[in-house]
């Protein structure tokens, strides 16, 4: 026998052990730590600026001709795009999950490469920035100072200089991005009544700039070859001022000479200051100006090794910061991620106490609980290991598959040591009572393990992001599983031979209660029993009655995704109205500050003012705030600190401002899918009908949705109304006045929208320089006709000549997705009802609302939700398959199995109960917790039905060998099933940071192993003797009885009999 060496080597048993954990312990400290695995879709994105050019304009001559070519680049899921009235456009395409990220940037770089021949010059100009994003976003630092002088430029500057390339080399960061007020650019402020007074024009300006400021290889003095008798005996390079750098150099550009030698410069008719290249953003930390450098995490990264890291790094930059700069760090992601993990390792830690506790209750003796004791750790520990192996790092769900693991792999300690304490009772010595009970048990331990592989295995097989979530989950255990068996047969045969005595003494009275107690409980039990298997078509009635409210129950309990977790920190989106200004934008930030201030649990915050985060885009009536909340421990000691209570009291105060709409908002359960928790759907114009009609067919949608009760709010942010400037030029007086049409153009878009001319060197780094007027000159809608420009004739003609301005209404913002004019729909279900609802409710107002013309699809969260759809169906059909395949090839008969599988539904019931009860909702951790009651419910009848057949292969009728079976098996049974329903028992109460995962999953085992347990071990005895009779009935043999008794003695409970209880 395989288990009898290890139980002559105790030795080598334990080295195995020992081994393992050592392993596993190594493998441990070089996991990556995160959150969740590798689940978020890879993306790129493309940007690029359109000076000057408004959204329509960006989205016909930049986006369509872009998009066209990237358009089904290989393993695309979905395109979309942003094209804002600041000339800026950025596309995000997202691809299948296990995409390439570099082969996907390459593609997408070469689909742009084809398109640039169609973009403006002034985009080519700019360039186009093709590159791969990371969506895990760690940290926000952020750089502040108590000197007015040192403002949010330079701030910002500073963090492009002097921080940004030395946390860009930290291990396992993936980007740095400075948010701020831009970077620098060499600003030159036109005075357009100083120009008309000298009979200037912009291009003037421009061309002046252009020629005076150019980076010049002025070449060498000697460079070979030289003519023999003119050698020299030295070789010099020749340079010379080529490129300006210093708002000084710039104002002495000679910008006109005129007929008597006078010389306008260029500080004449203009202001030059060194300046920001975009002051379309302020950023603000509680009111202050700042600059703030996000730290997003390269894949594959251990997620707190590189927090440490970066704010080592901070520690030692900090030290040469300009005097009365300071930095903070009001944003850390990582927070949550140590926080769960250290409420799963308290769970776990949890879950292995209680379990060992029931263990000493039922076995009733130290020495035999330590052999069980000690598989806890060899196992969980080893599982490490095999975690490394796989690719897997530690996150949510391989801890989670570690917590349940716990009462699974004690399973196979608890038969052996139940078997060998009852052989040691009959007089044997632990040895050979070992022996004995390793070769009654070896069988069931293997089918055990068998059964639980076929369960967990095929779900790792599936694609997507609920593929990545199942693998881990589902690989982790089975990997438990798997250890815990060879545990089994190795380390726990030599500590039974080694440990157990046979009982002494008289047991105290907790004990001797308790077995009283039992021994009731299972009189009682088999009595039921007996009476089932007289009403045998009763029991049948009601198990299909029961089969049949689970599938009821189960199509009516909310279906989800993934349960809102909170992560400690949140997102508040401010729309004032259209065309608001950026001062008035302030104003509200300002007051949002003092409301803040004021609200218990907030910790931090910070503003970003023109940033639409929920657009994607800029806008001077925009705003982002992301807010911090209070650890975890010191909200949950006060009322009213829920994130959901929080944001409720958020949504109170900021209703008192009236100049703008401000709505805090949950970030996704993932982070990168989308910006926001809830629902996302994008209503698509794929007639082209017009904005109008795509806002009109919008607002039908929403003003629906809001009628019902179901969702807690539904909103948009598209606005194609937003009040706008349109000149009107007219081309023949332009031709007939003999004016070239690009000056007139040209001319606007510098004196409005600023003007890219060239570049210039500073500080190491590369620079713009730009042209613009002076606020002041562009205030009004009366100066733009007070603008001139001049005839090929050298005539100065005033804009109003050639041009009207007129008022109208066009999109602030135009959203592309797949290629099709969007407007996004977004917001969360009400308390009570789930995304799945919300996402079948919004289908059905879509289908009865939008024309033929409009169409729409989902994204982010719910795009990938849809997706999945009822594949979870299809992995408990497969999981169920494979298990009665596993038992068919181990009974030897396609009959028999059909015992154990009928549980299955039962398990079912009790979960869904269980979350229907509580009003969660079924998503994807409640499928995952079904699949392990699928492999928990088939071996506790696996273990009724094992040794059913054993005694029936001694000669008891089908009938008898249940009845008996059933209760020899029912103490085993209820200290497993106890053991792991308690070890469950942390994750259905858990609070805390990643409790909505820990409770849905817990709630959804914890139910359907209760349900399991109390209903199996009355339906299983009927089930085999229904179906063992049944196969024999097809397949007429006989059944041996010449064989020993002993030999084929099934095991009997560990401790006293029932008959020794009374």
């Amino acid at each position: 026998m395989f288990s009898r060496f290890f139980i002559d080597h105790p030795v080598f048993a334990n080295v195995i052990a020992i081994l393992t954990m050592v392993i596993g312990g190594v493998a441990l400290w070089r996991l990556p730590v995160e959150q969740y695995p590798e689940i978020t879709p890879p993306t790129v994105r493309v940007t690029c600026v359109y000076p000057g050019a408004d959204a329509q304009v960006v989205a016909s001559t930049v986006a369509a001709p872009i998009e066209q070519q990237v358009n089904g680049v290989e393993n695309m899921l979905y395109m979309s795009s942003t094209s804002s009235s600041d000339g800026s456009y950025s596309l995000t395409v997202t691809f299948e999950i296990g995409t390439n990220l570099d082969d996907a940037q390459v593609l997408v770089q070469n689909r742009v490469s084809s398109a640039e021949a169609l973009l403006p010059e002034e985009v080519k100009r700019q360039g186009l920035t093709v590159k791969k994003q990371s969506a895990a976003l760690l940290l926000v630092i952020t750089l502040a100072s108590d000197k007015p002088e040192l403002d949010s430029l330079f701030l910002a500057n500073y963090a492009t200089l002097r921080i940004r390339d030395e946390l860009s080399r930290v291990k396992g960061v993936g980007e740095v991005t400075v948010f701020g007020t831009g970077n620098y650019s060499m600003r030159l402020w036109l005075d357009p009544d100083q120009l008309r007074a000298r009979g200037l024009t912009v291009q003037d300006v421009q061309a002046a700039v252009a020629e005076q400021n150019v980076q010049v290889a002025a070449g060498q003095v000697g460079q070979p070859p030289v003519v023999a008798e003119n050698a020299l005996a030295f070789q010099y390079t020749v340079s010379t001022l080529g490129r300006l750098n210093r708002p000084e150099q710039f104002e002495n550009i000679v910008v006109k000479t005129g007929e008597d030698g006078r010389l306008t410069y260029l500080k004449d008719v203009a202001r030059v200051e060194l300046g920001a290249q975009s002051y379309d953003q302020f950023n603000l930390k509680q009111g202050a100006p700042t600059a703030n450098i996000g730290i997003f995490q390269l894949p594959g990264a251990n997620a707190l090794e590189v927090t440490t890291e970066v704010e080592h790094a901070m520690e030692r930059l900090a030290k040469s910061f300009p005097q009365g700069v300071s930095y903070t760090m009001p944003l850390n992601t990582t927070k949550f991620v140590e926080a769960s993990i250290h409420e799963v390792y308290k769970t776990l830690l949890e879950a292995g106490v209680l379990v060992l506790i029931v263990i000493l209750v039922f076995l009733q003796d130290w020495r035999a609980v330590l052999i069980p004791a000690t598989t806890v750790p060899v196992t969980l520990i080893g599982a490490f290991a095999a975690m490394a192996w796989l690719g897997f790092s530690v996150n949510m769900l391989t801890l989670f598959g570690l917590v349940l693991a716990i009462g699974i792999v004690v399973d196979d300690a608890i038969v052996i040591v139940e078997n060998a304490a009852h052989h040691i009772e009959k007089g044997e010595k632990p040895k050979q009572a070992t022996i004995r009970a390793m070769d009654e048990v070896l069988g069931p331990i293997i089918g055990i393990t068998l059964v639980l592989l076929a369960v967990f295995i095929p779900s790792a097989a599936m694609s997507g992001i609920t593929g990545q979530l199942y693998r881990q989950f589902a690989l982790t255990i089975a990997a438990t599983a798997v250890i815990s068996a060879i545990n089994a047969v190795t380390l726990k045969p030599a500590q039974c031979a080694l440990w157990l005595r046979p009982p002494t003494g008289k047991k105290n009275i907790f004990f001797r209660g308790f077995n009283y107690v039992y021994g009731h409980c299972e009189n009682v039990y088999i009595w039921i029993v007996g009476g089932l298997l007289r009403q045998m078509a009763l029991v049948v009635v009601a198990f299909v009655a029961l089969v049949l409210l689970t599938g009821w129950w189960y199509t009516r309990v909310p279906t989800g995704f993934l349960p809102t977790e909170d992560q400690g920190y949140l997102f508040v989106a401010v729309q004032l109205p259209d065309a608001a200004s950026q001062e008035r934008t302030k104003s509200v930030m300002r007051q949002i500050d003092d409301k803040l201030a004021s609200i218990p649990g907030v910790a931090d915050w910070i503003s970003i003012g023109g940033l639409s985060l929920l657009d994607n885009s800029t806008a001077s009536n925009a705003g982002t705030l992301f807010v911090t909340l209070d650890n975890w421990e010191e909200r949950l000691q006060h009322e009213g600190q829920s994130l959901n209570e929080i944001m409720g009291m958020m949504g109170a105060k900021f209703a008192e401002i009236d100049e703008a709409v401000i709505f805090p908002f949950a970030p996704p359960a993932i982070r990168g899918l989308g910006v926001r928790g809830g629902f996302e759907m994008q209503v698509q114009d794929r007639a082209d009908v017009g904005l109008n009609e795509l806002q009109t067919a919008m607002q039908e949608v929403i003003d629906e949705g809001m009628k019902n009760p179901s969702l807690a709010s539904i909103r948009s942010t598209f606005r194609p109304g937003v009040p706008q400037l349109f000149i009107e030029v007219d081309r023949v007086k332009v031709k007939s006045l003999d004016v070239p049409l690009l000056n007139v153009f040209g001319t606007l878009q510098a004196y409005l929208g600023s003007s890219y001319v060239n570049d210039f060197n500073k500080f190491g780094r590369t620079y713009q320089v730009r042209v613009q007027a002076e606020p002041q000159f562009r205030a009004e809608p009366e100066d733009i006709l007070r603008l001139e420009v001049r005839s090929s004739s050298g005539k100065m003609v005033p804009m109003s000549t050639l041009a009207a301005v007129k008022p109208v209404f066009g999109p602030q913002t135009i959203t592309r997705y797949n290629l099709y004019p969007s407007a996004s729909v977004g917001g969360e279900p009400a308390p009570g009802f789930s995304s799945g609802d919300s996402l079948k409710l919004l289908e059905s107002i879509a289908d009865e609302k939008l024309p033929q013309s409009i169409g729409f699809e989902w994204t982010g969260m719910s795009y990938q939700e849809k997706r999945v759809g009822n594949e979870a169906i299809g992995i408990f059909v497969m999981a169920v398959l494979l298990v009665y395949l596993v038992l068919a090839a181990q009974y030897e008969s396609w009959i028999t199995p059909i015992a154990v599988i009928l549980v299955v539904p039962l398990g079912l019931l009790g979960a869904i109960a269980a979350v229907s009860i509580l009003g969660l909702d079924n998503n994807l951790y409640t499928q995952i917790g079904i699949v392990l009651i699928i492999a928990l419910a088939s071996k506790n009848a696996i273990l009724i039905v094992e040794f059913a057949r054993e005694l029936r292969h001694q000669g008891k009728s089908i009938v008898e060998a249940s009845v008996e079976a059933a209760r020899m098996r029912f103490r085993p049974i209820l200290m497993t099933s106890f053991a792991f329903i308690l070890g469950v028992v942390p994750l259905v109460i858990a609070e805390g940071a990643g409790a909505a995962g820990q409770r849905a999953l817990g709630t959804a085992v914890f139910g359907g192993m209760i349900a399991s347990t109390v209903l199996s071990v009355f339906f299983v005895p009927i089930f085999y003797v229904l179906f063992q009779g049944l196969s024999e009935w097809l397949s007429p043999r006989v059944v041996a009885t010449e064989e020993p008794a002993q030999a084929k003695q099934p095991a009997q409970p560990a401790i006293a009999s029932a008959k020794a209880t009374h």
